[in-house]
């Protein structure tokens, strides 16, 4: 049923996935990935390679959504450790 070729190719195809990696490098790897498809998407969908000024909008507003998200994290580290004043 399967020709030669067909059993020769299919390995070299998938090399990546049968690596033995441990989970924090698959992790860094699926990220790695998410991001780029993430800013493809954007780009492509958003137009943002053609309109310059929308492109500096997104960056800007989601680094300032993602800093101020960060600024609350300290608060809630605070009242889960049990800190005295917390209660």
């Amino acid at each position: 049923m399967t020709t030669e070729t067909q059993k020769s190719g299919g390995m070299k195809k998938d090399l990546v996935a049968y690596q033995s990696i441990d989970a924090s490098q698959m992790l860094v790897r699926m990220l790695i990935v998410a991001i780029v498809e993430a800013a493809l998407a954007l780009l492509f969908f958003m137009h943002l390679a053609e309109n310059r000024g929308l492109l500096w909008f997104v960056v800007v507003f989601t680094v300032s959504v993602l800093l101020t998200m960060q600024y609350g994290w300290t608060d809630a580290f605070r009242l889960s450790a049990g800190a005295p004043w917390a209660k």
